[in-house]
């Protein structure tokens, strides 16, 4: 059941990656290049259950938080196009005129 498991897994990461090659948008690549990550820490997971080595789990988060950290940089970066960019909402600077008296 889990080398089923581990194939349809395979099936899913070169669907990631037809996704990767094909994306109309930039967004989109890097979400499939999260998509195949996560699809990665899924394959490292059900290969240490299958070896009987339950230290790839902790490879597996490890790996995990290592994606995390790096699509949010690079969402980030396409954004601002700076890492160093403020993740906070700049006002607007058109004054708004002040209620008066009707």
């Amino acid at each position: 059941m889990f080398v089923v498991g581990a194939i349809s897994v395979l099936g899913a990461m070169a669907m990631a990656l037809v996704r990767l090659f094909l994306g109309p948008s930039m967004y989109d690549r890097v979400l499939a290049v999260n998509m195949f990550g996560t699809k990665v820490i899924l394959l490292i997971a059900v290969f240490g259950f299958l070896t009987g080595r339950p230290d790839f789990l902790d490879i597996a988060l490890a790996y995990a938080m290592i994606n995390f950290i790096s699509t949010i940089a690079i969402l980030k970066f396409f954004r601002y196009w700076t890492i160093a960019a403020p993740l906070t909402i700049q006002p607007d600077p058109s004054p708004t005129p002040a209620p008066g008296p009707e």
